[in-house]
């Protein structure tokens, strides 16, 4: 992958799926601790039957896409390390916009 031109368009292809999954597992985290609130609080109300499982079910949801979020980025933040490796080996690349943004994608990813 030495070829500068395909290694700056993947730079910018993986930056923004790191960017966007990051983004997609922030939320669904978000949103599983609200439905973890809201089932405790509909519990503890003592809610029907009904509206208790159907909070559990959003919950449960929110849980697995937060485990599939979180599968995908650690997958494309390897893809990323990579290209990134693979671009500061290139002194045209040294100080590349691209490769910049792609370095400051994986520091947010790795907060």
């Amino acid at each position: 992958m030495s070829d500068i031109p395909t290694i700056k368009r993947q730079l910018k292809i993986k930056t923004g799926a790191t960017k966007r999954l990051l983004k997609e597992h922030t939320l669904y985290k978000k949103e599983a601790d609200e439905g973890k609130k809201k089932v405790d609080k509909l519990i503890a109300d003592g809610a029907e039957g009904w509206e208790v499982r159907n909070a559990q079910n959003l919950l449960r949801e929110s849980e697995k896409m937060v485990a599939d979020t979180s599968a995908r980025l650690g997958a494309t933040v390897l893809e990323l390390r990579d290209v990134v490796i693979a671009g500061k080996k290139e002194e045209a690349l040294k100080e590349d916009p691209a490769l910049l943004e792609g370095e400051d994608a994986l520091e947010e990813a790795n907060l």
